[in-house]
């Protein structure tokens, strides 16, 4: 049984640190239908609001970069208060907007608690499955994170279409989950055997244990390839679907935006079945798959099409995802478990705000949707680079059981 540090023990385990990993994520994606609103009431352009979007990535790569390592030494539990804390200072930012400024900061702050969680959540989970559950916990680890991140962008456009105060109340609910999830954290044990404080607080790049070289690299771009597809969704679909389809209704963007990490949750699920060194090949060729029928959409601007690439292009990504994520965490030595987690995704979330951004810049040239289909091209080029590559060259030991999170536990 694992003990918490203060003597009593804790039955508590990797489920209830993924809830509070996803509630942490949708607390990131809860303003992406609303951006429309925030458009019309404060009479900005798409470029500003792949800016605004991209102000989070920005957040998330600044923690990574200096913080990245950081529960490896503080322990997951600091990390994740902390994470809440950020987590609940943006939500009131957007409670208490009063422009661009105010938004700006609030996306930096959630991009923050975005880092932190990335790492420090994602080893948490898979450090608390006893032996026997390391593939239930990496499956729920990469769900909360995808789960959470769709869940954020439903729940605000049904409260924001059919419940009062559209630009308040999504937040006001999810300072409520914070709380809900500040209280579990404080029940979860902590799996670092011996937290100190760290003696400085530097950025530490992408330093990479030698064990993990060999396979971060395909691994990392496939994420930022399958990211780029869930920036694109969450930045410029609802805009996509309101100024181009004439679908006005919240709910129904944020229902879309949902079905690309529904999409991505059931490619996780299915990664163990086929195994990582298939698995990470096979979701570029899905993910491929499901960008041609994104662009399509654009094209003939068809809603089902759309749809259909939502849920295809996401299954792709999650695909290619939990394999990277899987094959990574299994490389990685204990002791740098969260540093090198958090550098994968430093890279995943390169890939999910500067395409974003080039395409807001590429709308005031070639319009919106002219911007979508050449986006389109240059991630099916990624993709399909990097499947054939790992084609090519398989992970090498992507496929035997994980037996490090143990060592980092407090018996």
């Amino acid at each position: 049984m694992i003990s918490d540090r203060t003597g009593g023990p804790r039955r508590l385990g990797y489920p209830v640190a993924a809830g509070v990993f996803a509630i942490g994520m949708a607390g990131t994606t809860l303003p992406t239908p609303l951006y429309g609103l925030y458009r019309e009431q404060l009479g900005f352009s798409e470029l500003t609001v792949t800016v605004v979007f991209a102000a989070y990535a920005l957040g998330v790569i600044t923690v990574l970069l200096l913080a990245g390592h950081l529960s490896d030494e503080v322990g997951r539990r600091p990390v994740l208060f902390c994470a809440l804390g950020l987590s609940a200072a943006s939500a009131l930012c957007f409670i208490f907007e009063g422009g661009l400024p105010m938004l700006l900061l609030g996306r930096v702050l959630s991009g923050f608690a975005a880092g932190l969680f990335s790492g420090a959540a994602t080893a948490c989970v898979l450090e608390l499955a006893k032996p026997g559950q390391e593939a239930r916990a990496g499956f729920a680890a990469t769900a909360a994170n995808m789960g959470g991140l769709g869940c954020g962008p439903l729940l605000s456009g049904l409260l924001a279409q059919y419940a009062p105060w559209p630009l308040t109340l999504p937040f006001l609910a999810h300072l409520v989950l914070v709380a809900v999830a500040a209280t579990a954290t404080w029940l979860l044990p902590e799996t670092v055997a011996h937290p100190h404080r760290p003696r400085t607080l530097r950025p530490q790049g992408l330093r990479l244990p030698p064990e993990v070289r060999g396979v971060f690299t395909p691994s990392a771009v496939a994420a930022f390839a399958g990211f780029s597809l869930l920036g694109l969704f969450t930045a410029v679909a609802p805009s996509f679907v309101g100024q181009t389809l004439g679908v006005r209704n919240l709910a129904v963007a944020g229902l879309i935006v949902f079905t690309v990490f529904l999409g991505s949750t059931a490619g996780q699920a299915l990664t163990e079945r086929i195994g990582v060194r298939r698995a990470l090949p096979g979701g570029c060729l899905v993910l491929v798959v499901g960008l041609v029928l994104v662009a399509t959409s654009l094209a003939v601007t068809s809603l089902p099409v759309l749809v259909i690439g939502a849920v295809c292009g996401g299954m792709g990504q999650g695909l290619a995802f939990r394999a990277g994520l899987t094959a990574v965490g299994r490389a990685a030595p204990p002791e740098h478990r969260g540093g090198t987690i958090s550098a994968f995704f430093l890279v995943a979330y390169l890939g999910i705000s500067l395409p974003v951004v080039g395409v807001g810049a590429l709308t005031l040239v070639l319009g919106l949707r002219g911007a979508g289909l050449a986006f389109s091209a240059c991630d099916i080029a990624l993709a399909v680079t990097v499947g054939l590559y790992v084609l090519r060259r398989p992970l090498t030991a992507a496929d035997r059981p994980a037996s490090a999170p143990s060592a980092t536990r407090s018996h």
